[in-house]
């Protein structure tokens, strides 16, 4: 073979890195996966090693934070969550009760050794099946479900250039819950997010997450987290928890009550988290996850966000098709149409023992 032909082989094949090593999460580990989470630019919130306490602890999920090392430093992570529900059905996931998961490396070969490595582990526990919730698409022979989208936009550093931003109808709401005499501040506890989230998501037939939970989310992510919180003449209207990682934020979990529509508490509430995130030096707005075609995918479009679309991958173990346990699934619209009506306190109680497994 010539010289030519032999660069020019070594060109189009580069050396293979090295293969690392596949490890478990363990407590004393906790602040390297941070680290690396932090500098990888694939990372989101969701592969922060606090989740691993944050599901063990409020829901008594089993978790396997799988990480990848080599030559002494991480170069990969993968968290998951086992799931094991009568109704809901046996999955391992990554990462649940998150949107975004999946493998987060810079390095593609300690990505195949990471999923090989949870393919492994899903078919020794039995599981129904492995999910993935990649931002982006890895692997176009696997079922993929495209139901979500996700909304980020950059802001602004200054609030009145951001205000112009939004498009002139949803402007013209923000600035109705202005004149309404509405008024924001952050909360220490989760007491009066709890009420409105609550009231809010029995209004949508959802079931709620127990107060417990929220308590344990403020307590593992004491410093990247906050709750906002808006009143009129000091009546509760609205809250939402939000997390912060790097220079994003994202307002995750929020509800209102039944003043919020009237007062337009709800954009209020959000234009007073961007433009207290943008004050503190935040740059990325994370508007979350939707269905598409759902009302909160019209309500994050009306602010002039355009949506992303998010590749939930799945490797099926005993299940012979990717799992359906949407709101939007027929067979569950009379259990949402009766859980609308039932009392708030009633919704509180038995609510935390079904959304403990929708993960």
């Amino acid at each position: 073979m010539s010289q030519a032909a032999t660069v020019a082989e070594s060109q189009a094949a580069p050396e293979r890195s090295p293969d690392a090593r596949i490890q478990v999460l363990a407590p004393a580990d906790r602040g390297r996966w941070d680290a690396f989470v932090e500098a990888c630019p694939e990372a989101t919130f969701f592969h922060r090693a606090g989740w691993q306490e944050v599901i063990e602890r409020a829901f008594g999920h089993r978790t396997r934070y799988l990480y990848a090392e080599c030559g002494g430093r991480i170069t990969g992570v993968l968290p998951l969550g086992h799931i094991r529900s009568r109704l809901f059905g046996n999955a391992l996931i990554s990462s649940p009760f998150g949107v975004y998961g999946g493998v987060a490396t810079e390095d593609e070969h300690a990505r195949q050794q990471l999923e090989s490595a949870a393919c492994e582990l899903a078919e020794e526990l039995g599981v129904d099946y492995l999910e993935l919730r990649n931002r982006a698409a890895r692997h176009p022979d696997w079922p993929t479900k495209q139901l979500y989208v996700t909304f980020r936009k950059t802001i602004d550093p200054d609030p009145e250039q951001n205000l112009l931003a939004i498009p002139r109808k949803q402007r013209a709401m923000v600035r109705k819950g202005i004149k309404a005499g509405l008024e924001s501040g952050f909360d220490p506890t989760v007491e009066r997010f709890y009420r409105a989230y609550s009231e809010s998501v029995r209004s949508l037939g959802t079931p709620v997450f127990s107060r417990r939970y929220f308590e344990i989310l403020r307590e593992v992510f004491r410093e990247q987290s906050s709750i906002l919180t808006v009143t009129h003449r000091g009546e509760l209207v609205a809250s939402v928890l939000s997390f912060y990682f790097r220079d994003e934020v994202l307002p995750y979990y929020g509800g209102g009550t039944a003043r919020a529509r009237r007062l337009k508490g709800n954009d209020f509430m959000y234009w007073e988290l961007m433009r207290h995130s943008c004050e503190r030096g935040v740059r990325v707005f994370d508007y979350g996850r939707s269905k598409v075609g759902s009302g909160s995918w019209s309500f994050k479009k009306n602010w002039g966000f355009e949506p992303s679309p998010l590749h939930y991958e799945y490797h099926l173990v005993r299940a012979t098709q990717m799992p359906d346990v949407s709101p939007m699934n027929p067979k569950y619209r009379l259990f949402i149409n009766t859980w609308k009506r039932l009392p708030l306190p009633v919704t509180r109680l038995v609510g935390p023992l079904l959304a403990r497994n929708l993960g």
